[in-house]
């Protein structure tokens, strides 16, 4: 039979099909090819005797959290406890892009900040709507709910940013454990044990445990490069460019200039030197 993991506990594979859901064990064949079932891998399984027999090929696969087959990404960003931080969020953002992810932006805790801190979030928030990318507040339940038809969405982001608590409230009879945040620490405590894939509004949604920080060293340069999408809509004339030292380069010109958000060039130049 065939199935999709939906859970995973300890060495126990939770398959669902057809709407049954079955307990299953992996085939030592894995572990000797060094593959490791992800929830949302799609598998050949035997039914009658509950192990994996096969995982089908993958669209992509994420491996902090380790996920695999996702349409989109709700990237769950905090503006205070923990503060805002460009770096993670364009690092997400990158991640995404190299992995064939849609990045969807969810700011949390607005109402931590006084104005003055509110007018500086509503500029980045201003500008990635420019960019492209679809920005929302957890204010938004209504149009964040209509994200999800027909997709496979993880939802990630920096611990203690508020991920469980959206979910919950998204849908109240989830009854996700979310965690206060430390203060001194300025983050949350893991409050997601477990990888689980959850039906929800006609979609299907991951949440996952939270992390403070992810490696880029597996991408190349030309694929951060690409990833920085508003680069893409300036012509420069130097041949496979990577707008970081040549003076009269069109995308350094554009950060000068403020058409392109300085905090994403700087990011940008600190991922290449990953």
């Amino acid at each position: 039979m065939e199935g999709q993991i939906t859970k995973i506990l300890s060495n126990l594979y939770f398959v669902t099909s057809s709407d049954k859901v079955y307990e299953c064990h992996s085939r030592g064949k894995f572990r000797h090819n060094n593959v490791t079932p992800t929830v949302g891998d799609y598998v050949v399984f035997d039914e009658k005797n509950n192990y994996i027999l096969d995982i089908k090929e993958r669209i992509n696969a994420l491996e902090r959290p380790l996920v695999s087959n996702i349409d989109q990404a709700f990237i769950i960003t905090s503006v205070k406890h923990p503060d805002f931080s460009t770096n993670l969020l364009d690092k997400l953002i990158t991640v995404c892009h190299c992995n064939s992810i849609v990045p969807i932006i969810c700011i949390t805790k607005m109402d931590l900040l006084n104005n003055k801190e509110k007018k500086e979030i509503y500029k980045y928030i201003k500008y990635y709507k420019k960019i492209g990318y679809k920005v929302f507040t957890n204010k938004q339940l209504f149009r964040i709910k209509k994200c999800f038809k027909n997709k496979t969405t993880v939802f990630t982001g920096q611990t203690g940013a508020g991920k469980s608590t959206l979910l919950n409230k998204l849908n109240k009879n989830l009854n996700l454990e979310t965690g206060e945040v430390s203060i001194a620490l300025g983050r949350g405590r893991h409050t997601t044990r477990h990888v689980e894939l959850i039906n929800l509004f006609k979609g299907k949604v991951l949440d996952t445990p939270g992390f403070s920080s992810i490696d880029l060293s597996k991408y190349s340069n030309e694929q951060i490069r690409d990833s920085f999408v508003e680069f893409s809509k300036y012509f420069c004339t130097f041949k496979d460019c990577f707008h970081t030292k040549e003076k009269e380069c069109v995308i350094k010109n554009q950060v000068e200039e403020g058409n392109i958000l300085q905090s994403r060039y700087d990011n940008y130049i600190k991922f290449l030197n990953k």
